[in-house]
């Protein structure tokens, strides 16, 4: 089944139990979907790698609002945004540990024969790459810096 159809089998059994924030969080996803599918001017299908992508920038958007509110002492908003993230999440593949993204930057540390922070540009395009859709930025980046630093 494709990324919509789970989507709106999903949206359906929200509306069925009345929950407002799933709701709001698919809704979300299948408009940022059709957005995504109509940017061009045609109604192309977009990629798997696309769909996680976007997938991802969404938790993101929600997990940074919920840091901003949360530094705000508003937990009353920053709870919601939090639920809507981790809803969104389970529609993304499993996410690599860190000791796991550790194992593939060292090894691409070792391939590219990096040294230093000069090289932390072409280290972070390979893993980047390796792991697409697997981990997120930040955490690549965290490891790199360590590995490299």
């Amino acid at each position: 089944m494709s990324l919509q159809e789970n989507i709106m089998a999903a949206m359906k059994a929200a509306m069925k139990a009345k929950d407002q924030t799933a709701l709001a969080a698919l809704r979300a996803v299948k408009s940022a979907l059709l957005l995504a599918q109509t940017a061009n001017g045609s109604k192309a299908t977009i990629s798997s790698e696309e769909e996680i992508k976007l997938l991802q920038k969404l938790v993101k958007q929600r997990k940074d609002s919920a840091a901003i509110f949360t530094e705000q002492k508003r937990a009353d908003l920053a709870e919601p945004e939090l639920a809507q993230a981790a809803i969104i999440s389970e529609f993304l593949p499993a996410q690599m540990s860190e000791e796991e993204v550790e194992k593939v930057v060292v090894d691409v540390i070792a391939t590219v024969g990096a040294v230093n922070m000069k090289d932390m540009g072409k280290v972070m395009g390979m893993v980047s790459q390796k792991l697409a859709g697997k981990t997120d930025g930040k955490t690549i980046s965290t490891i790199v810096k360590s590995k490299l630093g």
